[in-house]
């Protein structure tokens, strides 16, 4: 259990709470930085009937598909290693009828969540879709993908599609406080919006640090601890992605995985040894140096380049002064409240 006042647990005791069959999941990080252990974690665990959601389908979705996990998808855009002759875990599973897909532009994909952070029940989006096969062509969501309203201002017809708050999101980022202050930078895409809209979150982090580092960029902080539900303390988290500040993207490792995911055969040796055969991120991490040596993983880290500090600082952080005085009026506050209630003002 974590410590009092903390959300600190391992990615094995986060996923077993917070991750259950038949959730609608969500993968918050858009493109870079995805948060790869707690996918291997949900694998691991062998959850099943997820609906997936993700806005950049990469080798995360791929590996969610292939171990069974999910057999809905939501996203904008899939990686499919080889092309249709090629093929990829999302490919075999969408011909093998083991797979539904729901697609959406970006833009509508970022209107649900966004939608779905905000407690609206739709979002307006652009209507020049109803002109595509993203709009004539359907699967699992049926009607409810999109749908055509009356404008209440100009009468014009108008394309919705509706929020969506999937009951978990997984996410990964550069740092955390332990009550889950999450602070990220860099490409954002969906992430807060993904987080946000969510019922449960799971924040996986490069590193812990103390309240104080948080307090001090506050601009950074895009999820807040009182939504959080757990914090994963997990360095190399995200590899072979990169992350903003601490390492850049694989390109090898990441080619490597492509080059097996092309056949069945391929991804699951790739799955037995990258993720079924490494409990936990420290035992991927060990591996991967004694495959490819230390210095392949050094050459990942990323060089120092700090943006300019910003000034936070207050003349003071109260109304009330040291001597518990309110400092415009220099009255306690028992004499303030004896005053109103002279006046015939207090209600306390």
């Amino acid at each position: 259990m974590p410590e009092t006042g903390s959300k600190v647990m391992t990615a094995r005791e986060a996923v077993r709470r917070f991750v259950n069959d038949g959730d609608h999941c969500v993968i918050g990080n858009y493109t870079v930085g995805t948060c790869a252990e707690l996918v291997f974690e949900v694998i691991r665990q062998g959850r099943k009937g997820l609906t997936l959601y993700s806005q950049s389908g990469v080798f995360d979705v791929e590996v969610l598909v292939a171990a069974g996990c999910a057999d809905r998808l939501v996203t904008t855009y899939v990686y499919r290693a080889g092309g249709r002759e090629g093929g990829s875990a999302v490919e075999r599973a969408i011909k093998g009828g083991t797979l539904q897909i729901e697609d959406y532009t970006n833009f509508q994909y970022n209107a649900r969540m966004v939608a779905g952070m905000h407690g609206f029940s739709f979002m307006q989006v652009l209507e020049s879709t109803m002109a595509t096969d993203l709009f004539r062509k359907r699967s699992f969501l049926g009607d409810t993908k999109y749908q055509v309203i009356d404008c209440p201002y100009t009468g014009k017809r108008v394309l919705t599609v509706p929020a969506a708050n999937p009951d978990v999101c997984i996410v990964h980022v550069q740092r955390c406080d332990r009550q889950g202050n999450a602070q990220y930078w860099g490409a954002l895409g969906s992430v807060a919006a993904a987080a946000l809209a969510s019922r449960r979150i799971i924040v996986s982090c490069e590193e812990i640090v103390e309240h104080d580092i948080i307090r001090s960029s506050p601009h950074l902080t895009i999820i807040p601890s009182y939504r959080v539900d757990a914090v994963v303390e997990v360095p190399w988290g995200a590899h072979p992605t990169e992350v903003l500040g601490y390492y850049n993207l694989d390109r090898t490792a990441y080619a490597m995985f492509f080059i097996q995911d092309m056949k069945a055969e391929g991804c699951r040796a790739w799955m037995d040894e990258w993720i079924y055969g490494c409990a936990t991120r420290q035992d991927y991490i060990d591996h991967y140096v004694a495959k490819y040596g230390a210095g392949n993983l050094d050459a990942l880290r990323a060089r120092a380049y700090y943006s300019a500090p910003a000034n936070y600082g207050a003349a003071f952080d109260s109304c009330w002064d040291a001597r518990g005085r309110e400092r415009t009026m220099g009255v306690t506050l028992e004499e303030l409240e004896k005053t109103m209630e002279s006046k015939g003002v207090f209600y306390g």
